[in-house]
């Protein structure tokens, strides 16, 4: 709530000279690599420690986006909101011993405040990037093992972001943009069964979109 907040006092800010806002919507092709799980407190399964590989499959329903709300404040340096609907599956189905579902798909979604620095016509047009933030990670929780089922949104620790592109015009309010875009959730989730798991997951993904100014 402090996030929106926050959003909503830099967005209703008085405007300076400059104060171009830039929506932008974006998909991409998203990865994340193993992560270490740790399982505590669960009655119905033992507490247990494993590492994890993940898989993103960005194609499939529930898709991966992105939505990004950025005010400029001058033309090289800009602030805002990006909200990203990460992914994250087992590879290749494998759990441990006693579970028969744990993923993040709907999705190990992330709200954070960046701030950017851009060069404007570096190269013909063409505007590289570079940006990052910090937030908080809002996955939903999917983990089913035996007679327990844990399926819902929850607030599971901070996250943070790092982004470099490049922006192209392709009239005076649109634009297209191609990124690498990192993020970092540190997740600690309460299972129905009254244990927890934590795990810290990295995902990497390459994103083109559009972008509408005004």
């Amino acid at each position: 709530m402090r996030v929106i907040a926050l959003c909503c006092f830099i967005f209703a800010a008085p405007s300076l000279a400059f104060g171009q806002v830039e929506l932008s919507f974006y998909g991409g092709a998203q990865s994340a690599p193993a992560s270490d799980i740790s399982i505590r407190n669960d009655p119905i399964i033992a507490d247990s420690d494993f590492r994890q590989s993940w898989e993103g499959r960005s194609g499939s329903a529930p898709i991966y986006y992105g939505i990004r709300a950025t005010r400029w404040q001058s033309p090289s340096f800009g602030y805002g909101l990006d909200f990203a609907h990460n992914k994250v599956y087992p590879k290749d189905d494998q759990l441990p011993d006693g579970y028969d579902v744990l993923e993040f798909t709907d999705g190990l979604n992330t709200l954070t405040v960046n701030a950017y620095r851009r060069w404007p016509n570096m190269i013909g047009d063409v505007s590289p990037y570079v940006g990052g933030g910090v937030g908080v990670s809002i996955p939903h929780v999917e983990v089913t093992n035996g007679a327990s089922e844990t399926f819902g949104y929850q607030l599971t620790g901070p996250a943070a972001t790092w982004i470099a592109g490049a922006s192209y015009p392709i009239s005076d309010q649109w634009s297209v943009f191609g990124e690498y875009k990192g993020t970092f959730t540190s997740n600690s989730a309460k299972l129905d069964s009254g244990g927890k798991i934590e795990s810290d997951i990295f995902t990497n993904a390459v994103n083109v979109g559009v972008s509408f100014n005004f």
